[in-house]
């Protein structure tokens, strides 16, 4: 089986990883003294681990700021705002816990910090379930800390990353376990077989994908832009 030509190694968070990690990070906010007025986090990825943190922290007011910065399973160059906070949403003079899924590069913490500093806020603090020591943005509170890079998956946009996986082996029509096999060989992702069919099934309901049947197996492929129209 040939190899992809961008491997990359991934591991998949459980939800009961993410809700420990959820539970570190609040603990290391309590022990510090801090007590945020607002909660803000950073959408998309940041929305869940925010909302678990805020139910740890016995915190009621939350908010959040699109950011734009990954794509599916690849970068697409610099971080910038897409949803700003509602005009009615005033933090000057407040607290903040600016929370996310991850600090990877670092880059939405630098575009929401400089945001948000505009606003005056007293405080800002920030916190991400996992950093990565190849940040150039260190968080102030972290549940993970990872020295080695790797793409993480969260529970909560597996179906977005491993549309984008099963996209990178599809380089040619495969069967529906050579891509199965690929995951798991080029990537590290396990996934059951009735958890990637469903996935599949909803790519070609999407116009992602299309099957063909060859030598009695069912094929699946990428369809060309034109055939997407």
């Amino acid at each position: 089986m040939e190899k992809t030509r961008e491997p990359i190694k991934c591991y998949m968070v459980s939800w009961d990883e993410a809700a420990g990690m959820a539970r570190i990070l609040a603990r290391k906010i309590k022990s510090s003294g801090f007590k945020p007025d607002l909660v803000i986090g950073i959408a998309r990825g940041g929305l869940v681990p925010a909302r678990i943190v805020c139910d740890l922290l016995l915190q009621k007011d939350l908010a959040s700021v699109k950011i734009e910065h990954w794509g599916i399973a690849k970068t697409q160059g610099s971080a910038k705002i897409k949803f700003h906070l509602p005009m009615e949403v005033d933090i000057s003079g407040k607290k903040i816990l600016i929370v996310d899924d991850v600090a990877d590069t670092g880059d939405s913490f630098f575009v929401i910090m400089e945001y948000l500093k505009d606003k005056k806020p007293a405080e800002i603090r920030t916190a991400a379930l996992q950093y990565k020591t190849c940040s150039t943005f260190v968080p102030d509170y972290w549940g993970e800390k990872h020295g080695k890079w790797m793409w993480i998956i969260y529970p909560w946009e597996i179906y977005e990353d491993l549309i984008g996986f099963i996209g990178k082996v599809l380089t040619h029509p495969k069967t529906q376990e050579d891509v199965r096999k690929c995951l798991k060989n080029d990537f590290n992702i396990q996934i059951s077989r009735k958890d990637l069919l469903e996935i599949i099934n909803d790519m070609q309901l999407e116009g992602k994908l299309k099957s063909m049947k060859k030598g009695g197996k069912i094929l699946w492929e990428i369809p060309q832009k034109d055939e997407t129209r």
